[in-house]
């Protein structure tokens, strides 16, 4: 996949789990939340070559884009994004844990975005 259509899908998933949520489908909105920030990190990790193919793969490109930019939220940022994939298996986040959850998922996508070329 190229490096616009994750970005692009990154920023589709999010409007998504918005809408999934305002419609009371907490753990759908959990599961594209985190689909949303998958998909910035594939974007970054495509446009540098580096592994993406693997749920542990974005790990280690958060913690190489923490290091690359010196933000420390961009990690942090993305731990709150991977617990909502947790989110999406328990069920435990009320919804307006999920919906800040999602605001942090759009700051990752903010924060990212730049470094894909857009």
């Amino acid at each position: 996949m190229s490096t616009q259509k994750y970005r692009d899908d990154s920023r589709h998933l999010l409007a998504q789990a918005r809408s999934e949520l305002a419609a009371g489908d907490v753990r759908q909105a959990s599961e594209k939340g985190w689909g949303a920030a998958a998909q910035i990190l594939k974007a970054v990790a495509e446009q540098r070559g580096w592994d993406h193919g693997k749920h542990r793969h974005l790990s280690r490109v958060a913690s190489r884009l923490r290091s690359e930019t010196g933000d420390r939220d961009v990690f942090r940022l993305y731990q709150v994004a991977d617990s909502l994939h947790g989110n999406f298996y328990e069920d435990e986040f009320p919804p307006e844990n999920v919906a800040e959850a999602l605001d942090d998922v759009e700051t990752l996508l903010d924060k990212l975005e730049p470094l894909t070329g857009a």
